[in-house]
């Protein structure tokens, strides 16, 4: 794994935030074509096939991305200056995701070189993956043709997230009219708007799911007034949905401005939650590997794909988005054998 341990430290080393990728996924096709692997490029995202393609196979696509978050203000270390101390490897993206990345890029080079797999095999490296953008696996999704399976590479300790929670944000506003602080006059929008948060706070959505729990809704932010001594007309807020499989995000939304007296507009409805069935042939095959399963309360590129997917990869969620983020080397060594190990013969229906 060295040299995709190499691989991993230059990407750290290339800023790639969402949206300005094009550096990163160079390094991406300049390791395939040392590889002597052709590719296919759609804007930032790239993807490969597998050499020995037969068209009557069942597709598995091997997906993680290239972009990352900005780096938080509280960084110890120089984010993009890759520093290995012991096993840890240092950098921003390094656990979320281009320790998924190079590893099912490993996965995937290795099973090209293999004949008769029970499989057709994809790589995708996608784009603007943390800002859910239409740039990233929403525009590469018509390039790859039909896909029966997805393994997403997120930082997932190698557990298997068999689920995910799917996310919406809406924009609320209260109306009120303006008046006087100092006299009984208007409307107070604010007031109003308190209202309604307290609504959403104490509402809980009928249906609750097994593997992702209730649908979780949470003020984020709220705004309100210009002037210390004028009735606010206006006050907006903003609403965090995180639905279960049991609601759309468009049923949510319905159910949501039924609620509130307030205008409620979403911004999309495109993250849907996904999910796998536990009796699927590569989570059995994860059981039997002694791998658990669970739940995700994040969202990745899976919301939007159309496809049956798990979402599974080396480091910890837990260190994603944060201050002297870190992968362990032994965390891709293993995660690639796990990776191998649950599509070695694996028969996908």
């Amino acid at each position: 794994m060295k040299e995709y341990i190499e691989l991993l430290k230059q990407m750290i080393k290339t800023p790639s935030f969402s949206r300005e990728e094009e550096p990163v996924a160079k390094l991406v096709r300049d390791f395939l074509t040392h590889k002597g692997i052709s590719f296919s490029v759609e804007g930032n995202n790239t993807w490969a096939k597998n050499k020995d393609w037969e068209k009557a196979k069942p597709v598995v696509l091997l997906n993680s991305h290239v972009d990352t978050v900005k780096p938080v203000k509280n960084w110890t270390k120089d984010p993009f200056a890759a520093e290995l101390e012991g096993e840890q490897l240092f950098g921003l993206g390094s656990n979320d995701a281009g320790a998924s990345l190079v590893t099912l890029l490993a996965v995937f080079v290795h099973l090209n070189q293999k004949e008769n797999l029970p499989f057709n095999l994809i790589f995708a490296a996608s784009a603007e993956e943390e800002v859910s953008g239409n740039g990233g696996m929403e525009s590469l999704i018509p390039e790859l043709g039909q896909v029966d399976l997805a393994i997403v590479g997120e930082p997932t300790q190698m557990q298997m997230a068999i689920a995910e929670k799917g996310l919406m944000v809406l924009d609320c506003m209260a109306h009120g009219i303006a008046g006087h602080a100092a006299r009984n006059e208007g409307e107070n929008a604010l007031y109003k708007a308190v209202k309604d948060i307290q609504t959403l706070r104490e509402f809980k959505f009928e249906k609750s799911s097994e593997v992702l729990g209730d649908v979780k809704m949470s003020i984020t932010q709220i705004q309100a007034g210009y002037q210390h001594n004028v009735v606010p007309d206006q006050c907006s807020f903003v609403v965090d949905v995180r639905t279960n499989e049991h609601y759309s995000n468009k049923k949510a939304f319905e159910i949501i401005s039924e609620l509130i007296d307030s205008e409620v507009k979403p911004r999309s409805f495109k993250l849907n939650s996904s999910g796998i069935q536990v009796s699927h042939p590569i989570v059995q095959r994860g059981i039997e590997l002694g791998l658990s399963y669970y739940g995700s309360p994040t969202t990745s590129d899976q919301a939007v794909m159309p496809f049956r997917s798990i979402k599974i990869g080396p480091g910890d969620s837990a260190r994603s988005h944060t201050a002297d983020e870190y992968i362990l080397l032994s965390e891709i060594e293993e995660g690639f054998e796990i990776y191998l190990k649950l599509l070695e013969d694996i028969q996908i229906n």
